[in-house]
C-alpha cells in the first residue's frame, strides 16, 4: 500500500469492455475495480492473470500489469509471478472451466501450497466462449450441445474442490451484488495465502437464468445466507431463520417455532483451522438449506512464496556470493591433455 487515495477509476484500462450485454463478468470487473481502489495497492503493484475463456478477458479491462496466458496453465503463471516478485499483488481471474477442466491440476496445487494470489473463480456451470458446452460444474443431466441427452457424470463443487486441496480461504459472491462483493474481496486479498472466491456468474446467452432458484429478488433472502465471522448464521426475509446443528449434519430453523430459540443458532467461526463445519457449509445448496455466501473459510498458515523467499535468504546467508565459474569449479573437475 502507499499514500495515495485510489478510486475504481484509476484501474480501469482505455479498452472497451466487450462482454456479452447482460453477462454476469461486468459486475465482478466491477466489484474489483472498487475492491483495488479500497486496498489502495498501486496499478503498478498489482497483475491480474488470466488463462482463456469469457472470464479471461478481464485483464485488458484493468489499469494494471496483466497477461492473458494459455488455457488451464493462469494459476502456474500467477503462482511464477508471485514467487518471482513476493511484494506484487497478484490475481487470477478464471472460470469453471478454464480454472477446474485443463486447469484442475493448476488449481489444486496453487490451493495446496497456499501462494499468496487471488483465484476469482467465475461459476457459470457452461462453456460461453467455445459456444455452450456442459462445463466441470454444470449438473448430472444438465443438456447442452456436447450432451444432447444429459450429462451423465456428477460435477465438481468449486468449495470441495478447494477446501479438499487444503485450502485455508474460500468465500462466495454473485456476480451482480456490487453492494457487498467489493468487501469481500477486500477481505480475500488481505489474506496471506490462495483466496479463492467462487461467483455466482449468469451466463445470459447460453446458461440464462441458471442461478434463478436462489438469487431471484423474490426468494434470494431465504435462499441465501451471508456469513460473518462471529456472527449468528442468521437468514430470511425477516432475518428470522437461523442454522443449526443436528447431529452431524446442519439444519434450517425459524427461530421461536418447534422449541428453536436464538442460542441454538450456530455462530460463524471462519478461523477454525478443522475445516468441516466449513465444508457442510459451503456445500448448502439451495434446498432445505441456503446457499452460503461471504466469507466461509479464512485461516493463518505459512505461505509457498513467502517461504521460498525465506529459504533463499538462509542460503545466501551461509554462502558467499560467487560468480557462476566459481561455483562450477567446486564440483568434479578433469584436466584434458
Amino acid at each position: 500500500m502507499d499514500n495515495k487515495r485510489y478510486e475504481a477509476k484509476d484501474f480501469k484500462s482505455s479498452q472497451l469492455v466487450r462482454w456479452c450485454p447482460g453477462c454476469g463478468d461486468y459486475g465482478v470487473l466491477s466489484s474489483l475495480h472498487k475492491a483495488m481502489a479500497t486496498l489502495g495497492v498501486a496499478p503498478h503493484n498489482t497483475a491480474v492473470i488470466s488463462g482463456i475463456g469469457c472470464s479471461s478477458r478481464l485483464p485488458y479491462y484493468m489499469n494494471t500489469y496483466g497477461f492473458h496466458t494459455i488455457h488451464g496453465r493462469g494459476a502456474a503463471i500467477a503462482t511464477g509471478a508471485k514467487v518471482a516478485n513476493p511484494k506484487l499483488s497478484v490475481w487470477l481471474a478464471t472460470g469453471d472451466g478454464d480454472c477446474l477442466a485443463i486447469g484442475g491440476n493448476h488449481f489444486i496445487h496453487a490451493v495446496r501450497r497456499n501462494v499468496d494470489i487471488n483465484i476469482l473463480l467465475m461459476n457459470n456451470k457452461i462453456y460461453g466462449l467455445t459456444k455452450g458446452q456442459y462445463s466441470p460444474t454444470s449438473a448430472r443431466g444438465f443438456v447442452s450441445k456436447s450432451s444432447p441427452y444429459g450429462t451423465v457424470e456428477d460435477p465438481f463443487r468449486p468449495a470441495e474442490l478447494a477446501i479438499g486441496a487444503r485450502g485455508k480461504f474460500f468465500a462466495r459472491i454473485i456476480d451482480t451484488d456490487v453492494k457487498n462483493a467489493p468487501d469481500i474481496l477486500v477481505t480475500a486479498a488481505k489474506h496471506k495465502g490462495t483466496s479463492v472466491t467462487e461467483v455466482i456468474l449468469n451466463c445470459v446467452i447460453y446458461n440464462d437464468g441458471i442461478n434463478e432458484s436462489i438469487i431471484n429478488r423474490d426468494v434470494r433472502a431465504d435462499k441465501t445466507i451471508t456469513l460473518k465471522h462471529g456472527e449468528k448464521m442468521l437468514f430470511g426475509k425477516d432475518n428470522n431463520r437461523g442454522i443449526v446443528q443436528d447431529g452431524f449434519n446442519l439444519k434450517a430453523v425459524t427461530i421461536g417455532e418447534g422449541g428453536h430459540t436464538l442460542d441454538k443458532v450456530l455462530v460463524h467461526d471462519a478461523k477454525t483451522i478443522d475445516p468441516t463445519l466449513h465444508l457442510k457449509l459451503a456445500l448448502m445448496d439451495g434446498g432445505e438449506l441456503p446457499v452460503a455466501l461471504g466469507i466461509i473459510r479464512d485461516v493463518e498458515a505459512p505461505t509457498y512464496d513467502a517461504e521460498v523467499e525465506k529459504q533463499i535468504a538462509d542460503v545466501q546467508a551461509k554462502k558467499p556470493s560467487r560468480k557462476l565459474r566459481d561455483y562450477l569449479l567446486t564440483l568434479d573437475t578433469w584436466e584434458v591433455k
